[in-house]
């Protein structure tokens, strides 16, 4: 499920499509929505974040961005990523956020499987390249592979473009960006030079005295 929002700074007013209402467990309309209602939602372990990254937003005047868990009205325990962008009046200034909530919770009734067979041909001819995108949200969000193909392929229906070509696009501005800020590179420099004494998910590693040569697959 995907829904927009709306989101003005200088008196904290929202306004949520009826697929947003929907996530949240109400009808369309039935509540006014608020930040306090909002947080209210919040899993209680996510909440004091999400609260920072609205106070942020507002002190800032920036796009509210988060990941998150919220809590319907039925108790269901959704994972969720809002993506943000500034809204703006007539004379350029900065009045709000406005974006989507995806709800990245697997529906039980609809397996992986279906999911990539939605847009299997775009996936058999450029899979390369869509599994890069997908490693870059990945890395950026911090979710898992079949979430980031879902922000993707969303992304893609919302837009009307091809999943090979936004993936592809989103690669081209990344080569943009000249690399990740110099904090994360240094965490990722430390990462890359203890990769080997990690354990292997893959159950792979040689055993001592055995196995394949180095830099064997």
């Amino acid at each position: 499920m995907t829904g927009g929002f709306r989101f003005w700074f200088a008196d904290q007013r929202w306004e949520w499509s009826d697929e947003v209402f929907a996530l949240h467990g109400y009808l369309p309309g039935a509540v006014e929505p608020t930040t306090a209602l909002l947080l209210a939602h919040k899993h209680p372990a996510d909440r004091d974040t999400v609260a920072e990254a609205l106070a942020t937003a507002v002190r800032l005047r920036q796009a509210f961005c988060s990941r998150h868990r919220i809590i319907d009205t039925a108790g269901t325990i959704r994972y969720v990523l809002v993506v943000g962008e500034l809204m703006h009046d007539n004379a350029g200034t900065v009045v709000g956020s406005s974006g989507y909530y995806i709800d990245l919770t697997t529906p039980l009734d609809q397996s992986r499987q279906e999911i990539l067979n939605e847009v299997l041909p775009e996936l058999v001819e450029a899979r390369a390249v869509i599994d890069q995108a997908k490693g870059v949200l990945m890395f950026v969000y911090g979710i898992n592979a079949e979430q980031a193909f879902r922000v993707l392929r969303w992304r893609s229906q919302e837009t009307n473009t091809k999943l090979r070509v936004l993936a592809a696009k989103i690669l081209n501005a990344v080569d943009g960006l000249h690399g990740a800020p110099v904090k994360v590179r240094t965490q990722f420099d430390d990462l890359l030079l203890t990769a080997h004494e990690q354990p292997d998910p893959l159950g792979l590693t040689p055993v001592v005295g055995g196995g394949s040569p180095a830099g064997g697959q």
